[in-house]
């Protein structure tokens, strides 16, 4: 019988075709399991421009196929790609959460969120050899250089989750409250704690508004 961490949901599209190609392309030739993973999470790591200005809180603007054809998501969209491409090649996956303090952000996020707490911070757990692992594929490889961040490194084995100071020893994240995994994702939960904490739940892209790697050149380059 097939398991929750295994079935295909609205966002989590592990049988869509554009998914399944996308698996495909960069697992191609690998049979080992958790080589497999691993390929996986570095084509969303660093395959998807992380933008938080983008994000459109809907069924459809989560869904893995979406982020597939826009190439950019944020820390949620990115996680729910990475569970439906592992789920596409039989390894179970689901969604993790936590509520995380975040030191490193542009000041047009921080005045719209009006706080340093990111409600609802995703990740992916994969069951590889036995066993659950955490792996955060938010912040590609040419957000953490220019933000002077440490990136993520992920090997199939250990836990990938965010380092507690940046490359120079500053303090860059600090898990506050951990929300457990879930084989769907909540987007009712997580629309009603943004419109709580954040005095707004409908959160949607913002088609002219600067872009979030514009704002961090700019602000990087002072």
């Amino acid at each position: 019988m097939e398991t929750a961490e295994l079935k295909a949901t609205s966002t989590i599209e592990s049988t869509h075709p554009a998914v399944v190609h996308f698996t495909a392309r960069h697992t191609g030739g690998v049979t080992n399991e958790a080589e497999r993973a691993v390929r996986l999470f570095y084509a969303v790591r660093d395959g998807f421009r992380y933008d938080p200005y983008q994000i459109d809180l809907t069924v459809g603007g989560m869904k893995a196929s979406r982020t597939l054809e826009i190439e950019r998501g944020w820390c949620v969209s990115k996680a729910v790609l990475l569970a439906a491409c592992c789920r596409s090649l039989g390894i179970p996956a689901r969604l993790g959460f936590a509520d995380v303090r975040n030191h490193l952000s542009t000041a047009r996020l921080r005045e719209r969120m009006r706080t340093d707490i990111f409600y609802w911070h995703g990740y992916t757990e994969m069951l590889l050899d036995g066993k659950w692992v955490k792996a955060t594929p938010a912040f590609n490889i040419e957000l953490c250089e220019k933000f002077g961040l440490l990136p993520l490194e992920f090997d199939g084995s250990d836990d990938s989750l965010y380092h507690p100071f940046d490359a120079a020893g500053n303090r860059h994240m600090e898990y506050v409250t951990q929300r457990g995994a879930y084989t769907d994702l909540p987007i009712e939960e997580i629309i009603q704690t943004f419109r709580k904490e954040y005095s707004f739940g409908d959160w949607k892209p913002e088609p002219h508004a600067p872009s979030f790697d514009e704002d961090v050149e700019r602000e990087t380059s002072r």
